[in-house]
């Protein structure tokens, strides 16, 4: 395909698209897939038939609709109406009573300018309720590969990398490190043999970014590594995406044999003589194998475990070779930046924490799903406008913000810009984007125990401060919750904490002990009432009345 083909196909789509008065957009998100949405397409169809409306309704199966707590969705365009809950059962009398008898369903309903939406900013979920993630001509009629065309036909490796750089983008996975001197890095390596990754092994409980881009528009993570790949000299790419995700692994396979057919992905790229081909390897789901240089020898067929670093995957990665490594969300920027230019991207977000970021709110808040907000954006927006406030009306008591790698932020942070900077200088880290809301009922030992209990089952066991210091520190969490502990106990708690950090290979088990030391930095009150008084002041451990004297003494 060259770029006169791709215009054609552009025309074509849109012309197809204008001939509709309404558009009915049926979510094939996750979440929406799993409770049936798969099967709304034809029964929808058949209504429309039976009304003759085919020829003025088109019924399209597009990506995530981010309203996940509240699916499976269906939007209806130009109304910009979202029908939630929907069910094989009331689909059929929902585009009835919307199309034939005009009387529209009211319960359940939302709109495009509800705050959950209308707080929201799209870069990387842009047109994620436009486009067909099955469909390559559906992903070009919204503007998809014109970055790509532009990059080969309009610009040089390095100009690609300065409007990089310029645009300030930091890597999504959670370091937050400087894309373009990443992308710089590699390019000016003296090898011929260079390698792209996009590490979409996206462990975090309750965090589903990175799955929901490569299953809602998988081309425009095809689309920007292989501009990536233009850019630093590679002629051949992985994903390693994580066996839990089947429907992106399905989604992505088919997307990558569609741009080989259609010549996006090859030899002679666009007609030009950049070759650039990508493959997926699948991992088998270890948390360590989100660690790049982990996930690297996974690649190589070896076990996933971190190396010591540096020489660092830029200068020596896959096999030896110069490898640049990006999460999917970074590559997912890439498009924008480069239709846009690099001051655009920059003039949004914070000074230094440029762009949008994408979270998955979850927990006990009453709008959990699927957003991208600026950067700066506040907790108390995320919460209590694009949230939709705490569940039952309960006060709202901490934010667990990147997972088991971050930190619990308390409710006196409310109005705390969300970025880089300012997430860690309180005892966090932005993570790839979870986002987790805490209710008052939230015992904060107990979620320290469950992120320890987590990073201990998942420690690949190479250091020992790791292997061996997130258990002792998962035994002592579980004896204060018991009621069994000693204050020589929650001394040694603290004591392994910062040893676990400063001593530990790699990311995983630098960052352990987060949780339990922003939990005992703004929380401590509970970690003594569990001690001394043997009471959980959330009420939600069963503490019990244990003789600790005559038992250890």
């Amino acid at each position: 395909m060259n770029v006169e083909e791709l215009k054609d196909i552009y025309q074509k789509q849109n012309d197809v698209l204008s001939k509709y008065k309404h558009r009915i957009l049926i979510c094939g998100g996750a979440s929406c897939h799993s409770l049936g949405s798969v099967s709304f397409k034809k029964i929808v169809e058949d209504v429309l038939a039976k009304y003759d409306l085919k020829d003025s309704v088109a019924v399209v199966n597009v990506g995530c609709l981010g309203l996940c707590g509240k699916g499976p969705l269906v939007k209806i365009e130009p109304e910009g109406i979202i029908y939630t809950n929907v069910s094989v059962e009331n689909v059929a009398d929902i585009v009835e009573r919307h199309f034939v008898k005009r009387t529209p369903r009211e319960d359940g309903v939302m709109r495009a300018d509800d705050p959950f939406y209308r707080k929201q900013f799209y870069i990387v979920l842009k047109d994620f309720s436009n486009v067909d993630p099955a469909d390559l001509n559906s992903y070009i009629a919204f503007g998809g590969y014109t970055a790509l065309a532009k990059s080969l036909l309009e610009m040089s490796r390095q100009d690609v990398i300065e409007e990089v750089k310029k645009s300030g983008l930091r890597g999504r996975g959670g370091a937050g490190f400087p894309t373009g001197i990443k992308w710089e890095t590699v390019s000016k390596q003296p090898s011929e043999t260079k390698f792209v990754v996009c590490n979409g092994d996206e462990g975090d409980p309750g965090a589903f970014m990175d799955r929901s881009v490569m299953e809602s528009m998988p081309h425009r993570l095809l689309e920007g590594m292989t501009i990536a790949a233009y850019a630093v000299g590679a002629s051949q790419g992985f994903i390693y995406v994580r066996a839990e995700y089947p429907l992106a692994i399905e989604r992505l396979s088919k997307a990558i044999r569609d741009a080989r057919r259609a010549g996006l992905l090859g030899t002679n790229i666009m007609g030009t003589n950049f070759s650039f081909d990508i493959s997926i390897r699948v991992g088998a789901g270890a948390f360590v194998c989100g660690e790049e240089t982990a996930l690297l020898a996974s690649i190589e067929g070896k076990r996933g475990m971190p190396r010591q670093r540096p020489p660092f995957p830029a200068e020596k990665g896959l096999w030896g070779y110069p490898t640049l490594i990006n999460n999917v969300e970074t590559y997912a920027n890439i498009y924008a930046i480069i239709n846009n230019g690099g001051d655009w991207f920059a003039s949004i977000g914070t000074q230094k924490s440029k762009g949008t970021k994408v979270f998955a709110l979850a927990g006990k808040i009453n709008n959990t799903g699927l957003v991208e907000v600026p950067m700066g954006v506040t907790i108390r927006e995320m919460i209590y406008e694009i949230g939709g406030g705490i569940q039952g009306g309960k006060k709202f008591k901490a934010v667990q913000t990147g997972g088991p790698s971050g930190g619990c932020i308390p409710e006196k942070f409310i109005d705390l810009p969300v970025d880089y900077e300012s997430l860690r200088e309180v005892g966090s880290i932005m993570g790839s984007g979870g986002f987790i809301v805490m209710d008052e009922n939230t015992c904060m030992v107990d979620v320290a125990k469950f992120f320890m209990e987590f990073c201990a089952d998942e420690s690949c066991g190479k250091c020992i401060p790791c292997r061996v210091g997130t258990v002792i520190m998962k035994d002592i969490l579980q004896k204060i919750t018991d009621g069994r502990a000693t204050m020589r106990d929650y001394q040694n708690l603290k004591d392994l904490a910062y040893m676990v950090r400063e001593m530990s290979l790699c990311g995983l088990g630098q960052t352990a002990p987060n949780p339990v030391l922003s939990s005992i930095m703004y929380f401590e009150e509970e970690y003594l009432a569990h001690i001394n008084e043997r009471r959980c002041i959330a009420n939600v451990c069963e503490v019990k009345q244990f003789d600790v004297v005559n038992t250890y003494l």
